[in-house]
């Protein structure tokens, strides 16, 4: 039995999240393995290597699978793509070690938060968020070093979930404009239950209130859901990669070119 790792990318508004769920509520997963199980004849489970949320899009998840039988993969990933729904794409598939585990073996996952910051929404906005307050670039920064490292991000995950660990090391953050365009790069080790949408919430709230962006640090110290502002809506919120490697410098300045091949 060989282990294949796949890279799909999906639009999330017409799923329930990326985790398969009982009683035929329609996922990411399902359609996955539906797809599967009509080209292989077989049943194949898929693990992810992370569940996005209801509405969130992905540009690079990553699952595994095992499967006995051998395939071109070309023709594979043709077949699979003529199955899926048009908002759900396979990038790649490669035979991977059989201690490859799509979701134990990352090192680090990549979100991106898109914000349209103008006075009115455009009909090709797409899927970003709009937010009609003129926003500061640099205390969207200011509120975002705030938080790399490791700590515990219990203030920014939704309440009463639980999870074995609070603690998230968050490598790497940055925000940019392209045009009328935020972007905000999130690069952690593991993520809690909502918790980058909740970081954006809390960051809008800071904007909104004319607050000293480095207050997001108290909200982290305090470790109390109900300091810390609305979980924002998952329109905008892309997950970007998930990474096998070390994080390093190198990664790092691909992000910053641009270079979303990573």
């Amino acid at each position: 039995m060989a282990r294949y790792k796949l890279e799909i990318e999906y639009i999330g508004q017409n799923y329930k999240g990326s985790q398969k769920q009982p009683d035929g509520v329609v996922t990411i997963q399902s359609e996955i393995e539906a797809a599967l199980r009509t080209l292989t004849k077989q049943t194949i489970k898929t693990i992810f290597s992370g569940r996005t949320d209801a509405g969130v899009n992905a540009k690079g998840q990553v699952l595994h699978f095992d499967y006995g039988e051998t395939f071109v993969a070309s023709k594979f990933v043709n077949s699979l793509n003529g199955l899926l729904p048009n908002d759900i794409s396979v990038r790649n598939i490669e035979q991977v070690p059989n201690d490859f585990h799509s979701q134990k073996s990352a090192r680090w996952r990549w979100y991106q938060y898109s914000i349209i910051n103008r006075t009115q929404r455009s009909a090709f906005d797409g899927l970003s968020l709009l937010v009609r307050k003129k926003l500061s670039l640099e205390n969207i920064n200011c509120a975002l070093k705030q938080l790399e490292g490791e700590h515990d991000f219990s203030a920014f995950k939704s309440s009463g979930t639980g999870t074995p660990s609070d603690i998230c090391n968050i490598l790497y953050t940055n925000a940019y404009k392209q045009g009328d365009e935020i972007l905000i790069d999130i690069v952690g080790s593991r993520f809690l239950y909502n918790m980058v949408r909740t970081i954006v919430g809390t960051i809008l709230m800071l904007e909104k209130d004319g607050l000293n962006p480095e207050k997001i640090k108290d909200i982290l110290n305090s470790k109390d859901r109900k300091n810390a502002g609305p979980t924002i809506s998952p329109l905008g919120l892309t997950f970007m990669k998930a990474g096998y490697e070390d994080w390093t410098d190198d990664t790092i300045n691909k992000i910053i070119n641009g270079d979303k091949r990573i």
